[in-house]
C-alpha cells in the first residue's frame, strides 16, 4: 500500500503522524512525505534552510520514508502564489504517487499555511480523476492545532487512532533529530509535550500510546 503524507513544514510529518508512518513502514507499505514549502531569503537563512532539510530527510530515514518530496513553494508566504498553481501541483503529486491513504494537516490550525494547504490537497482529492485515494486523514500538531481563535470550525475531534505504542520511541527519536525545531518543555514542540500527547491519545482509546485523527473520507467496499 502507498501512504501520502503532507507536510506544510519540516517536522510537521513527524509530530502529527510520525508513529503511523513508522508503523506503516515496518509492515512494508511505502511512505511518501511531501514538504509543500522552503524558507527563502531574506526571511530565512540560506544555511537555516539546508540544515533544517538535511534534519527532515534524516528524521524521515529514521521512520521508513521511502521518498522525501520537497514542493519549494514559500513559507509563510504561500499566498502569494497563485491558487491554481498550488492546486496543479498537489493534482500531479497526488496522481504520481497513486496512494491508498493520505494524510493532511487539521484545517482549523492556526499557521495559515496548513489552512491553504488543506484546501489546495482537498482540491487534488476530489473523487473526479484517474486515480482515487480510498482513505484521507487529518492530524493534529502540537504548537499548530487548537491555538486559533476557538470556534467549532476551528476544533480537532479525533474519530480515529493508530495504536503507536511500539513506535512512540522511534516518533520521539525522529523528532529530537530536528533540532532546529525542537524546543524545552513546556514549549509545545517538545519531546515531553509529544509524548505527553501521544500517551493521552493513547489513554482514550485504552493503548499505551496513539496517534489520533480526523476521518475525512473513506471508501471501502
Amino acid at each position: 500500500m502507498k501512504i501520502l503524507v503532507i507536510a506544510p513544514h519540516p517536522d510537521d510529518e513527524v509530530l502529527g503522524a510520525g508513529g503511523t508512518i513508522a508503523k506503516y513502514a515496518a509492515l512494508g507499505d511505502e511512505v511518501y512525505v511531501a514538504v509543500v514549502t522552503k524558507g527563502y531569503e531574506p526571511l530565512f537563512s540560506a544555511e537555516s534552510v539546508e540544515k533544517v532539510r538535511a534534519e527532515c530527510i534524516e528524521a524521515d530515514r529514521l521512520l521508513g520514508v521511502k521518498k522525501t518530496i520537497f514542493m519549494d513553494f514559500p513559507a509563510v508566504m504561500i499566498e502569494t502564489v497563485p491558487r491554481y498553481e498550488l492546486n496543479d501541483a498537489f493534482i500531479k503529486l497526488v496522481q504520481d504517487i497513486a496512494p491508498q491513504e493520505v494524510y493532511i494537516p487539521h484545517r482549523g490550525d492556526m499557521q495559515i499555511d496548513h489552512k491553504m494547504i488543506v484546501d489546495a490537497v482537498m482540491v487534488a482529492l476530489r473523487p473526479k480523476y484517474a486515480h482515487v485515494p480510498k482513505r484521507i486523514l487529518a492530524y493534529e500538531t502540537l504548537s499548530e492545532t487548537g491555538w486559533d481563535i476557538p470556534n467549532v470550525s476551528n476544533e480537532f475531534i479525533p474519530t480515529s487512532y493508530c495504536d503507536i505504542t511500539e513506535m512512540l520511541e522511534g516518533k520521539l527519536k525522529a523528532l529530537e533529530i530536528y533540532t532546529t525545531q525542537l524546543q524545552l518543555f513546556p514549549n509545545a514542540r517538545s519531546r515531553e509535550a509529544a509524548e505527553a500527547l501521544a500517551r493521552y491519545r493513547g489513554a482514550t482509546v485504552g493503548v499505551g500510546a496513539a496517534e489520533a485523527f480526523e476521518l475525512i473520507r473513506e471508501i471501502f467496499n
